[in-house]
């Protein structure tokens, strides 16, 4: 190697002509004087180091840089700028003309049937409704790859993988059944396997959600992949899955089982702050159900919104820019919940895209109101029953994505701010009828402060109710009671914060 600074090129298009000589994967290490040419060519302390004036003269002069011509394309190269254009067009990377490409929207259905079980979990409703999709031959199916960094069956990808197959370059026999091994799974792996097995690597679970969602734009044509891993180690591939989103990659993560709520699997695999992760991060839209038709129209929201490519104005309906389309992260659990019996009307649906809706209205004469987030749901509707008779007109309010209503409430804020007084925000129109002496309660099994800012939409006083430990091991009751987000925390935080008697049905601690 003669130059290390700037890399020694025929050594590297050695190594590149050797690397195509068979289709392993190959890694380069080259290795870089960081500055080299530069007076402070390879010091310690040059990561943030600035020439001087007079060093960046001489830098220019020697490059042959005319003063005023730093920005010509082809400055200081000392061949004639037509000449050096029309070899670039000839090279073969250009000659191939854009790349960046496009394809057509996969067709996605009006609705997804949610599982029609009494009692189920989001992560079981999760495998159901996409083995359904598994079962048709759809386009929509055809498209869809899942991944998973050893969690498939955990995670509740078994009954898809069985019918959709493992994705192998050539087809390899499930060696389980070769030998005689009792499995209720089927894993043969072919070039037409549909899913991607991964060892414990959450970090090449993201690489691979990047490399897949971006299928459209590199190689015109559409994938719509999924992912599943433990929703607390999500944060062992932050840096993976923040550059996927930088990349404007489109993809779904499903998060499971997550919080404090996986209480039998012990204190190591719980998460307090991924609810926080899913607000912050930017190209990826968070929600987090409680119920198995919250959960099907999301997916079916979601499967649309990876494809959208538009640009535009927000919709004023929410204030957020869904034309822009991007990434989706469900943060599901595995404790099973009686289901609701209702019908998913327009009114319903839209309220669970939007982030939120009234599972009990308020009354005009509402003194509290218990805002939940996903599992925590029965524990707030139990809460509303007990408060019930000691005060008036409570009110129930489902968050279905916190990250959607938070963003939509800032967006109608700057929009106000630029001069459009009529901006409103979907979780202002909610709470805009809540009377301003009411007090608001949120709840949920991840860090209070996910949902602690509802209070400041409307000026409420408001106690945020959450996990801010992890570690313990017990029940789910142990855990909730613990943590303070049951019923009874909830009820002595509602007593607290609004005038009245004594609530009848609250328990001495």
């Amino acid at each position: 190697m003669g130059n290390l600074g700037g890399h020694d090129l025929p050594s590297l298009l050695d190594a590149f002509a050797q690397a195509r000589t068979h289709d392993r994967p190959v890694c380069f290490i080259a290795y870089t004087i960081k500055g080299a040419g530069l007076p402070l060519a390879g010091h310690k302390d040059n990561h943030s180091g600035l020439m001087t004036p007079a060093q960046m003269e001489a830098f220019r002069a020697a490059n042959a840089v005319r003063p005023g011509h730093e920005w010509d394309r082809f400055e200081g190269l000392g061949r004639p700028a037509a000449e050096l254009d029309a070899f670039l067009k000839r090279v073969p990377f250009a000659a191939k003309g854009r790349r960046r490409h496009g394809a057509a929207a996969v067709p996605v259905p009006a609705a997804l049937a949610a599982p029609a079980q009494k009692a189920l979990s989001t992560q079981a409703a999760f495998g159901l409704i996409l083995n359904e999709l598994g079962r048709e031959k759809t386009e929509l199916a055809e498209r869809i790859v899942t991944t998973a960094p050893d969690v498939t069956v955990s995670t509740n990808l078994g009954a898809w993988v069985n019918r959709r197959g493992l994705f192998a370059k050539s087809a390899l026999a499930d060696l389980f059944k070769k030998e005689r091994i009792p499995s209720t799974y089927t894993w043969d792996f072919s070039p037409d396997g549909q899913h991607f097995e991964l060892g414990i690597a959450e970090s090449n679970l993201f690489i691979l959600l990047s490399a897949l969602g971006l299928s459209h734009s590199l190689f015109g044509e559409r994938l719509l992949p999924i992912g599943t891993v433990y929703d607390p180690f999500v944060m062992r591939a932050a840096d993976q899955m923040n550059y996927a989103c930088y990349q404007d990659a489109r993809f779904l993560l499903v998060a499971t089982p997550s919080g404090v709520t996986l209480a039998p699997e012990g204190g190591a695999h719980q998460s307090i702050a991924t609810p926080l992760v899913g607000m912050a991060q930017d190209g990826l839209a968070c929600f987090e159900p409680a119920f198995a038709d919250e959960l099907a129209v999301t997916m079916r929201w979601a499967f649309d919104y990876m494809q959208r490519e538009g640009e535009g104005e927000p919709d004023e309906r929410n204030w957020l820019r869904d034309e822009t389309g991007g990434s989706v992260y469900l943060r599901l659990s595995s404790r099973v919940l009686e289901q609701p019996v209702r019908t998913m009307d327009a009114e319903l649906e839209n309220g669970i895209v939007q982030g939120a809706y009234w599972l009990r209205r308020p009354g005009p004469n509402a003194q509290v109101v218990v805002a939940y987030s996903g599992v925590v749901a029965p524990e707030a509707i139990e809460a509303v029953g007990m408060l019930g008779e000691d005060r008036r007109d409570v009110g129930l309010l489902a968050v279905t994505s916190a990250d959607r209503l938070h963003a939509g409430w800032s967006a109608a804020q700057r929009a106000r701010e630029r001069g459009k007084p009529h901006a409103r925000s979907h979780v202002e129109r909610l709470l805009e009828g809540v009377p301003s002496h009411c007090a608001l309660v949120t709840v949920q099994d991840g860090h209070p402060a996910g949902l602690g800012w509802l209070g400041s939409v409307h000026g409420h006083r408001t106690r945020a109710l959450g996990v801010e430990h992890f570690g313990q091991t017990g029940t789910i009751a142990d855990l909730y009671r613990h943590h303070g987000i049951d019923a009874q925390a909830i009820v002595r935080a509602a007593e607290a914060l609004s005038p009245g008697r004594p609530v009848r049905y609250l328990k001495a601690v």
